[in-house]
């Protein structure tokens, strides 16, 4: 069977806020790349790469020219901003948007395959370790957008339905740094735990400067003042320093620390592509799965039409560094495993619960709205350590 030459577009900002992040989606891109192009499949993969270094409009500008060029599937964005700013481009060119990252939810695109988690994988099994191990009253403090609205709306409608509450949100432009206000805030509340859903710089910033405040005051702030997310990876540990990066609990369907004969050699593979770079994470991950989904839906298909590779992809079993993914058909989002992580001051997570088995993708909590119950009931979490 002859070859086919398909050029797919890597849409990952590789400067700017979350470079930190995006830098590991991006050579998570390559490594797929790699692998597909020398897997022996009736298909090769030619990547054309723009850097939109965080900027929306660049962003749209660049996906633009992508598929004015007649590229037909693209692999990128990492905040919510960004992927609904180029949507309506591709649902306009009957294109398709394979989304590697987090996200809040409550979005089904024909033009989208999400292989990142939604609240179900990462927010619901979160709200479940936080209210049966560490407490009731929540501080919740984010980046100005749609992922920390809708993330801490969750939030707020779980702790309410378990007899907790949020005492308090806060919202900061992306690239904001000044926390000195919130943090005395935080101080003067003592929530049980932080919530935070800050993106980038700002993140790493406020975790300094909480860790800071605290020890100023004598206080072990991972243990009386922990923060929690759904966001936080290995390379922002090292981003962050080595001083604040301990005690942060985490959820998340990928930890570099997963003991697999998948993860070793994806790690592996990894270090070998970034030799001085930090560690592998779960947006480098979920980059790596999806450029790998669409080599083997293209190469089943034989087309780069789009209604062929979704038919193709939803019928795609990949036997992943976290475990077993798979895209639904019907929403187009992928079966991940939830698990529950505690950062170390290495630069790692240490974790300590994770699902039994894989947990499909319920992107409306269509069936977890108002189920905010045990963790067996839901996830089916077991503790690990």
């Amino acid at each position: 069977m002859a070859t086919i030459d398909i050029p797919i577009g890597l849409l990952i900002s590789v400067d700017g806020p979350y470079s930190a992040v995006s830098a590991g989606m991006l050579a998570g891109a390559l490594l797929a790349i790699d692998e597909v192009n020398g897997s022996g499949l009736p298909v090769r993969l030619d990547p054309v790469v723009g850097n939109p270094q965080g900027q929306l409009a660049r962003y749209v500008s660049i996906s633009g020219s992508m598929l004015a060029s007649g590229i037909r599937h693209v692999v990128g964005c990492y905040t919510s901003s960004s992927r609904k700013e180029v949507i309506p481009l591709f649902e306009k060119a009957d294109a398709l948007l394979w989304y590697p990252s987090h996200y809040e939810g409550f979005e089904s695109s024909p033009n989208v395959v999400y292989t990142g988690p939604v609240a179900n994988q990462h927010l619901l099994p979160l709200i479940d370790y936080l209210l049966q191990h560490v407490g009731r009253r929540a501080f919740c403090i984010g980046s100005n957008y749609i992922w920390a609205w809708e993330n801490n709306r969750v939030m707020r409608e779980a702790m309410a339905a378990a007899g907790g509450c949020v005492i308090a949100e806060r919202y900061f432009a992306m690239d904001d740094t000044d926390f000195g206000q919130i943090i005395q805030a935080i101080l003067n509340e003592r929530p049980s735990f932080i919530f935070n859903t800050l993106i980038g710089i700002s993140s790493y910033q406020f975790l300094r400067d909480l860790r800071a405040a605290c020890a100023q005051e004598g206080i072990d702030q991972p243990a009386v003042l922990p923060i929690a997310s759904c966001t936080l990876s290995e390379p922002e540990l090292e981003a962050v320093g080595r001083e604040a990066a301990d005690g942060h609990i985490v959820s998340s369907v990928y930890f570099s620390s997963i003991k697999s004969p998948e993860n070793a050699r994806f790690a592996a593979a990894y270090k070998a592509r970034r030799p001085g770079g930090p560690a592998v994470s779960a947006d480098a991950e979920a980059t790596y799965l999806a450029v790998k989904l669409l080599g083997l839906a293209l190469a089943e298909a034989g087309t780069s039409e789009i209604g062929a590779v979704k038919q193709a992809v939803a019928r795609q079993v990949l036997t992943a560094p976290q475990g077993q993914v798979q895209i639904s058909p019907e929403t187009m989002h992928a079966t991940l495993t939830p698990r529950i992580g505690r950062s170390t001051s290495a630069g790692e997570f240490e974790i300590v619960v994770e699902a039994s088995q894989p947990i499909p993708a319920d992107p409306y909590l269509l069936q977890n709205s108002s189920r905010f119950g045990a963790v067996s009931e839901r996830s089916k979490l077991r503790v690990v350590s």
